[in-house]
């Protein structure tokens, strides 16, 4: 089994205007989606990142406070997963809860070096 991280993209629930009751029930099917990889072995860590940007650039490392309306996207959160393949990552992917909201999740296999 490989790690992949699924990275999701898109409006944050403030950004869309949700009302507490909405973001409640969201909130619901993410902690659905979540134990179901728990149950299924496939979970290996999630967290979700707060709106709060700070980039650091250059070689004077100069910090930039960005908005998120300024982003193109939003990286709210991520999972790292196990799976045998992409394809099984997508697979897990499918559950993604803010596909109707115009999510995205970006499929990455994270890379494993040879310390040798």
């Amino acid at each position: 089994m490989k790690d992949f991280m699924l990275i999701f993209l898109g409006p944050s629930y403030q950004t869309l205007n949700l009302s507490p009751e909405e973001i409640q029930g969201r909130m619901g099917r993410w902690f659905a989606w979540h134990d179901k990889m728990e149950k299924a072995g496939v979970m290996v860590k999630g967290d979700a990142l707060t709106d709060t940007v700070k980039r650091v650039s250059g070689p004077d490392m100069t910090v930039t406070d960005v908005s998120a309306t300024e982003l193109k996207e939003l990286v709210g959160g991520y999972y790292i997963v196990k799976a045998k393949d992409f394809d099984g990552a997508i697979k897990i992917a499918e559950d993604y809860p803010d596909y109707d909201q115009g999510g995205t999740v970006e499929v990455r296999e994270v890379m494993v070096f040879d310390q040798e």
